[in-house]
């Protein structure tokens, strides 16, 4: 039983792993040389955030690619009382915000590199498949911008 329980685990965990911290996420891409995609969102409150979650971001096709390829971090900016961050959370996302989205945009997501230059960004929903998505960021990953 112990062992059908952990092979669910795996099955319904998510391969990738999304930060909080931007500049934990900055020093591993230094090493590892992946691109790095932030996620601003409004995960309690905007309708094209949420969807760009579920129909792009946690596709299969996104979260296999993103695994290899990407490290991920999502600065979300929830409303409703029983999702707010801890402080620490909230000064990241801020700070984070304050650099990359002082318009206050949601969604907005960016591919930047490992030195925090910005090589491609998204302004909304981008209404496309996670393998037009996946397309778009592969250009940069094989260096063709």
């Amino acid at each position: 039983m112990k062992l059908l329980t952990i092979a669910f685990f795996f099955l319904i965990s998510s391969p990738v792993n999304w930060l909080g911290d931007f500049s934990k996420a900055q020093a591993e891409a230094q090493q590892s040389h992946k691109l790095i995609l932030i996620n601003f969102s409004g995960s309690d409150w905007c309708g094209p955030c949420i969807r760009l979650r579920k129909e792009i971001l946690e596709s299969t096709a996104f979260e296999n690619y993103a695994a290899d390829h990407l490290l991920l971090v999502r600065a979300d900016f929830p409303r409703q009382k029983k999702n707010q961050l801890n402080k620490d959370q909230v000064k990241l996302n801020e700070a984070l915000a304050d650099k990359y989205n002082a318009e206050g945009k949601f969604p907005f997501t960016l591919l930047v590199d490992e030195h925090g230059k910005v090589l491609k960004q998204w302004d909304g929903y981008p209404d496309e498949t996670p393998e037009k998505f996946i397309e778009q960021i592969n250009q940069f990953a094989n260096g063709a911008n």
